[in-house]
């Protein structure tokens, strides 16, 4: 694909059309990601680097999860300069939640205690950058 598409927003492809519209029309994003061998997955880089002009001055705010103890905290901070070099504000604030695998069972999602502040605190950053305007 050429950069020239992506920084003009003309795709020939209908499903590039379709992402475009979707990234284009929201104010804000909440990635949510699990880490995978020590960093985030490549389907999702390429769904980011698939646009470009759509991405400019949109905040985002960053969940991870793993496994282990980390919470998939250095995907997210691997993913901060691939959103900076889109043109994305990500929030300072992140969320992390180690130990996926034991909190998901049958019954649904058991989140850690603590989440929902750290939670609150991406979500309240990221409500803030949305309203505040992008400087061309």
């Amino acid at each position: 694909m050429s950069i020239r598409w992506r920084r003009t927003g003309i795709y020939a492809h209908a499903h590039t059309r379709a992402w475009s519209a979707l990234v284009d029309s929201a104010d804000a994003f909440l990635f949510v990601l699990p880490m995978y061998n020590g960093g985030f997955t490549a389907p999702f880089k390429n769904a980011i680097d698939f646009l470009y002009r759509e991405w400019q001055g949109k905040p985002a705010g960053l969940l991870s999860c793993s496994a282990g103890g980390s919470g998939g905290a250095p995907a997210g901070r691997m993913l901060r300069p691939v959103l900076e070099s889109v043109g994305m504000v990500p929030t300072e604030a992140s969320a992390a939640v180690p130990g996926i695998t034991g909190l998901v069972t049958a019954d649904g999602f058991r989140a850690p205690e603590g989440l929902a502040a750290e939670l609150a605190a991406v979500l309240d950053e990221l409500a803030a950058l949305a309203r505040t305007p992008v400087s061309a």
